[in-house]
Parts: structure tokens; sequence; C-alpha cells
């Protein structure tokens, strides 16, 4: 499930007062509403546009519709620029509810936008004009994927080496340990004599029985005895 901004909240609240709400023309909702485009902008940052168009009277120029915009640059317009293509669907049914929220937009260099459209409405249920929050995603894009090539790939090879760091070779060894369990899927309290066996069989491969005291310490993780825990070993190394 995809987890709305801290705009589109704000958004999606603007839109439940503005349904509740008439406005004589686009200058009230201009004047209302201009000092919370600037909050909203000020809240979400340079890579978040805030834009209100004037969408009043039966010949609206969709070439000229931008009276009040936050963070022009996202998009590239300023007062007076355009409406958007959802314009003309708008005036194809100035009566319906347009409002909507995270829709997908782009702009002109095919940069991907997030957006949230809130539609205003005169007394007699025409729209007069619309707030629209458009959430430039590219620099979360970019960071995605520097994060992706940061991180092992999925899938990796099973023979690929592990790697374990600590302070100590105690620190190490319990590393080992937790990796191994972790691999069960499951809580120590969860696993079968099997899974327990499975996970001494993993840390005999990987040499970490080798290691001073080892076995007592998978024995006292895995909530078995030192007796239980080479028996479980000798069992391991028996499957090989």
């Amino acid at each position: 499930m995809r987890i709305r901004t801290a705009a589109e909240h704000a958004t999606a609240a603007l839109a439940d007062d503005a349904a509740r709400q008439t406005y004589e023309s686009a200058e009230e909702v201009l004047r209302l509403y201009r000092p919370v485009m600037r909050a909203l902008a000020a809240a979400a940052g340079p890579t978040t546009e805030i834009v209100l168009h004037n969408l009043d009277g039966a010949d609206v120029d969709l070439g000229h519709t931008i009276v009040a915009i936050e963070n022009g640059h996202v998009t590239g317009r300023s007062v007076g620029g355009p409406s958007t293509s959802l314009g003309l669907d708008v005036l194809k049914d100035r009566r319906g509810d347009h409002d909507a929220y995270g829709y997908t937009g782009h702009t002109s260099d095919g940069r991907e936008l997030r957006c949230s459209s809130v539609y205003f409405h005169n007394a007699a249920g025409d729209i007069i004009a619309s707030l629209c929050v458009n959430v430039d995603l590219s620099p979360l894009q970019q960071a995605r994927n520097v994060l992706a090539a940061l991180l092992p790939p999925e899938g990796a090879a099973p023979d690929a080496p592990r790697e374990h760091f600590g302070s100590d070779l105690v620190s190490v060894m319990d590393s080992m340990i937790s990796d191994a369990i972790r691999e069960i899927g499951r809580p120590v309290e969860s696993m079968s004599r099997d899974d327990k066996i499975t996970v001494l069989e993993r840390l005999d491969q990987r040499g970490a029985t080798q290691m001073r005291k080892s076995v007592e310490a998978i024995a006292k993780r895995l909530g078995i005895s030192r007796v239980t825990a080479y028996n479980y070993l000798e069992e391991a190394r028996a499957r090989r």
C-alpha cells in the first residue's frame, strides 16, 4: 500500500473543506487559499509544486489558467501559465467530482510526478478553480537507485562469501550464529529438531564450529544442552 505524503494529506483535508463550501469566484478562492499554498510549499519542500488554476467563466483559456504558484520550477510554469491535459476533461463536465489523489503525471522532460487535485465549485455547482499538488519523484528515484546499487542483489549466488565483523572473535561468532538462525526463517522457540541440526550444519560448513567454545555458544542460542549440540553436529556431518 502506498503511503500518502504530508502534502497529499493536507490536500485531502482541503478537498473535504472545499466539498462543504461554495465560492463566488476564483478570486475568492485565491484570497482564502494563497496562504495555505505558501504553507504547503514551505512544509513539503522545493520538490513539491502547489498551483491554483482559475477555471471560472464560460470561455476559459486553458493556455493561461495559473493565478498562483509555488515552486514552479518543478514543471517550469509561472503565473499566467497553462492548465494541464486534465483541464479539458474538467471543462467537459464542470459539475462532476474530479478530485483525485496520488495519480501519476509527467513533465515535458520526462520526470515522473505524483499529483493530487482539488476542485472548487460556485453556488450553482460549477467548477471555478482548482488547487493542484505536484511532487517531483526524480530525487527519490535517484536515491533509490543509489541504494539499490549499494545493496547486495536479490538471489545472490549461494556460494558467495559471507563476511562477519566484530570487535572480537566472540562477537564474530555470535554474528555467524545469528545469521544461521535467521536463515531458518522462524524464531528459535518455534524451531524443530531438524531446524536446529540445519543451523549446526551451516555453521559447521562456514567454519564457525572450529572456534573455541563455539558449540557451547551455539547450544546456548538454540536452547539445547552442550551434549545435544554435539549430537546434532554429528548428525549434520553425517548428512554430507
